[in-house]
C-alpha cells in the first residue's frame, strides 16, 4: 500500500518513516505543505496519514480540504494531540475518516500501520458495496425490461390449456446470498386467428444488457411481421433470421439467438414447428405416460443471426387427445449440483422426462411448478446458472 504522509518537522518523522516502510507498504513523507500538495496526484495512494497540525494549526484545515478534493476515495487518518478535541470535532464534522491520538511518548506510532490498513480495508469494502449496489440496480433494470416482453396472460383456445413461466437465474454468492441475474430468455404466445395459436421460446447468447437487447430486438421483429402471410413456420423463421443477420445489436461480439417457433392448429390438432439451434419439443401421452422427443438433431437448424440464407425445416406432428407438449430453453435441463460436473451431472432430458412423468396426474399449472422444482432441486440451493423459459400446452 502506498501511504502519503503530511507531517510538520519533528523528531517523530524518522520513527514514522521506519514503521511505515515495512513489508509491502511504501510511505512518502512530506514536511512542507507545498511539496505535499504537489505530491497528492503523483501516485495511487492507498491511504493518507495527516498530522492535524500540518504544516501548522492555522493552515491544517486548508491542507485537509485540499487532500479531500484531490483524493476523494482515499481514507485520511488524522493524528491529533490529546488536548485538541475541539479541533478534532471540527475535522470529523468535515469528513475525517478516522483518527489517532498523538501522545508525547510516541506510542501512537506503533499503531499507525494497523490503523492505516484498517482504514484502507474499510474504504475498499465500502467502495465494493457501492459498486455491487449499482450493478444490482442495473441488473434489476435490465431484468425488468426483459420481463416486460413476457406475456402476462396467454391466449385461451377451445380444447386446450396453455401455461408459461420465466425464471431468471439465481446465483448464490459468498455462500449465502442469492443474486438474481439478467439473461436472454423469453417466451411468447399469441393467436393468429380463431384456430391457430403461435407458441415460441427463445434464448439469446450471453447475459446482461447485450442478451436482453437481442431478445427485445427479436421480440419486436416477430411482432412486426407476424401479420404477414407465410407458407409455414420455416419460412417465418427464415424471414426472422435474414433480418437478425443484419442487426448490429444481435451480432455484436458473435451473438446469436436460438428459437423454437411453433403453430398449433386447434381445428386439425396439428402442431407445426421450426427449430433454430434450440432444444426440441417433448410430447407426453397422458394415457400411457409415454414421452417422445419431437424430431431429431439433424432437424435442428443453425441459431438465428449466424448465417444468412440458411434453409430451415418445417416439422409437424398430431397432438392426440389427453396429451401435453413442452417447449423449453436450456436453462431447465442444464441445471447441475454445485459440486458436480456442468455436463455429466446436469438435470438433463432424463430429469425433465422423469419430472413430467411424476406430474401426470397434476393440473397443468402444478405440473409446471413441479418441473421447475425438480430442476432447481438438483442445484442444492446454489441456483440455476442460466435463466429459464418454459411453455406447456395440454389438449383436454
Amino acid at each position: 500500500m502506498k501511504i502519503l504522509v503530511g507531517w510538520e518537522p519533528s523528531s517523530e518523522i524518522e520513527t514514522i518513516e521506519l514503521m511505515l516502510n515495512v513489508g509491502a507498504h511504501e510511505a512518502v513523507i512530506c514536511r512542507h505543505a507545498a511539496v505535499y500538495i504537489d505530491t497528492l496526484d503523483k501516485a495511487d495512494w492507498g491511504a493518507v496519514l495527516l498530522s492535524l497540525d500540518f504544516p501548522n494549526p492555522d493552515e491544517a484545515a486548508a491542507v485537509f480540504k485540499a487532500t479531500q478534493e484531490a483524493l476523494p476515495s482515499t481514507p485520511i487518518v488524522g493524528v491529533i494531540r490529546n488536548h485538541e478535541f475541539t479541533r478534532l470535532i471540527e475535522f470529523i464534522s468535515n469528513g475525517l475518516h478516522s483518527h489517532i491520538i498523538r501522545d508525547d511518548d510516541e506510542n501512537f506510532i506503533m499503531l499507525l500501520v494497523s490503523i492505516l490498513e484498517a482504514a484502507e480495508k474499510n474504504v475498499r469494502a465500502l467502495r465494493d458495496q457501492v459498486v455491487a449496489e449499482r450493478l444490482s440496480q442495473e441488473v434489476n433494470s435490465v431484468r425488468k425490461l426483459q420481463e416486460s416482453v413476457v406475456p402476462k396472460d396467454l391466449p385461451k383456445l377451445r380444447d386446450y390449456s396453455v401455461v408459461g413461466r420465466y425464471e431468471p437465474s439465481e446465483i448464490r454468492v459468498d455462500g449465502r446470498n442469492m443474486v438474481v441475474m439478467a439473461g436472454g430468455d423469453y417466451y411468447d404466445s399469441f393467436a393468429l386467428n380463431d384456430d391457430q395459436l403461435v407458441m415460441l421460446v427463445g434464448d439469446a447468447s450471453g447475459h446482461g444488457v447485450k442478451a436482453c437487447m437481442s431478445i427485445m430486438t427479436m421480440h419486436t421483429l416477430i411482432r412486426m411481421i407476424r401479420e404477414n402471410r407465410y407458407v409455414d413456420t420455416a419460412e417465418f423463421v427464415s424471414a426472422v433470421n435474414e433480418r437478425l443477420c443484419r442487426s448490429d445489436i444481435v451480432q455484436d461480439e458473435g451473438g446469436f439467438i436460438t428459437l423454437l417457433y411453433s403453430i398449433l392448429d386447434t381445428s386439425t390438432h396439428q402442431l407445426q414447428w421450426t427449430c433454430a439451434g434450440h432444444p426440441l419439443p417433448l410430447l407426453q401421452n397422458m394415457e400411457t405416460n409415454e414421452i417422445t422427443i419431437l424430431g431429431n438433431e439433424d432437424q435442428i437448424g443453425l441459431p438465428l443471426a449466424v448465417m444468412q440464407g440458411w434453409s430451415y425445416e418445417c416439422l409437424s406432428a398430431p397432438i392426440p387427445p389427453h396429451s401435453r407438449v413442452l417447449l423449453y430453453t436450456d436453462g431447465l435441463d442444464e441445471a447441475f449440483p454445485p459440486e458436480g460436473d456442468a455436463l455429466a451431472d446436469q438435470f438433463g432430458i432424463a430429469g425433465i422426462i422423469a419430472a413430467l412423468k411424476e406430474s401426470i396426474s397434476m393440473p397443468l399449472d402444478e405440473a409446471m411448478d413441479h418441473l421447475f422444482f425438480k430442476s432447481t432441486e438438483i442445484t442444492a440451493g446454489a441456483g440455476r446458472h442460466d435463466d429459464t423459459s418454459v411453455m406447456m400446452i395440454e389438449r383436454n
